[in-house]
């Protein structure tokens, strides 16, 4: 059937099909909406048991001490905390400006004499603050020396028949009523703003490929010279762009799930619970930013020159969705109504609520898809007329 007698719908098709076809042999076009969803959750998954890891308080804290002898109970009150007490180095001071040891206890001389006469007995942790990865060992063994310290300060109110709560004049009880979602939503905030990456970046160079790089080849003239429609023609392209950028944001969500169950969030007293209706949820919410993103890198593509050109300009828009994310990230700002009328923060907002368990009001969903589908529509309409310009389709642009 020639493409006379086809109608918009079967043009459209027919595009859809070639563009198809062309952007499976696309070996860059492959690797953005395959590549970037194993990489982005993998990361996160790597960064997260990393922190758990550190976090993880089961691990003996091996500490060095100078000057033991003078303080045995502190000793012994370490060890049965974990503490594996070692040996000083004869420079406690070299060791730990070297790497060596992450710190050294020094106990001063004169400690039980101050212990025994009730006053400051001195402990010094010699360290290097700007060691980052001494850090959480060094604040460990801070803490355990003040926990020490109020013991024993406790035990000396009671000595002297002095109720220890005559020292706590005002009890602070925290009520939080964050439901185990929510804290994880807060602590996940990242996801929200990845995934509307991938949104962009999924299908960036399928709408490159197909416009800048048509020309380039010099294909695009003659694939206009066939009796289809300008508008056709764009939302063939456009249709796959859109494939492959849902395909890389539904890939991302399902990568995410399965790897987080590798991380030990019991570890970071997070519990994350994502079921199909979740997934489907979050999928619905970003699903419109994929339409729109799809029409913006074509838009934007269709005035280069050349492949290169475009994937410069077209880079550029992955990081202006992220920047509602980020703002979010410093300055958390209360969800009003208008908010779902602006492409990415409305998505960051409502990918957040399905994360926190929060519920969703079909209107907000709606109100979302709808002001990001107007505005993609829009780009396609521009788009198709850019490709009626003899300087656009012949690169004189």
């Amino acid at each position: 059937m020639s493409a006379r007698r086809l109608g918009f719908g079967g043009q459209v098709r027919a595009v859809w099909r070639k563009e198809l076809t062309d952007a499976l042999r696309d070996r860059r076009s492959l690797m953005s909406a395959l590549i970037v969803p194993l990489i982005m959750p993998l990361m996160i998954a790597v960064m997260f048991s990393t922190l758990a890891s550190t976090l993880s308080d089961d691990q003996p804290i091996e500490t060095p001490v100078a000057g033991r002898e003078h303080a045995p109970n502190l000793m012994a009150w370490l060890e049965e905390r974990g503490v594996v007490v070692r040996d000083p180095p004869a420079d406690p001071e070299a060791a730990v400006r070297a790497g060596d040891v992450d710190l050294v206890l020094v106990i001063d001389e004169e400690y039980g004499e101050h212990f025994r006469s009730v006053r400051p007995a001195v402990v010094r942790i010699v360290h290097d603050s700007s060691r980052t990865a001494s850090r959480r060992t060094i604040g460990r063994v801070r803490t355990l020396l003040r926990a020490y310290g109020s013991q024993v300060a406790v035990l000396r109110l009671m000595a002297r028949g002095v109720s220890p709560e005559v020292v706590q004049a005002v009890r602070v009880d925290d009520l939080d009523l964050a439901t185990p979602a929510q804290s994880a939503a807060r602590f996940f905030a990242m996801l929200p703003m990845f995934l509307i990456m991938v949104a962009f970046i999924g299908g960036m160079n399928v709408a490159i490929d197909a416009t800048a790089g048509e020309r380039e080849r010099q294909s695009l003239e003659p694939l206009l010279v066939n009796p289809m429609s300008r508008p056709a023609l764009t939302a063939g392209k456009w249709i796959t762009t859109c494939l492959f950028g849902l395909v890389a944001t539904v890939l991302t969500l399902l990568m995410f799930v399965l790897l987080m169950r590798f991380v030990p969030l019991e570890d970071l007293d997070v519990q994350l619970s994502l079921g199909a209706r979740q997934l489907l949820l979050m999928s619905a919410a970003v699903a419109p930013l994929v339409l729109l993103a799809s029409a913006l890198q074509m838009f934007v593509a269709t005035f280069a020159r050349s492949f290169k050109e475009a994937q410069t300009y077209v880079s550029l828009l992955v990081f202006v969705p992220i920047i509602p994310s980020t703002v979010l990230q410093f300055y958390p700002l209360q969800p009003t109504g208008w908010m779902m009328l602006v492409p990415a923060l409305s998505h960051h907002l409502l990918l957040v609520d399905v994360m926190g368990g929060e519920p969703i009001t079909a209107l907000s969903l709606a109100a979302s898809a709808t002001a990001t589908t107007l505005l993609a529509v829009l780009l396609l309409a521009l788009t198709s007329r850019l490709l009626q310009q003899e300087k656009i389709v012949f690169g004189r642009a």
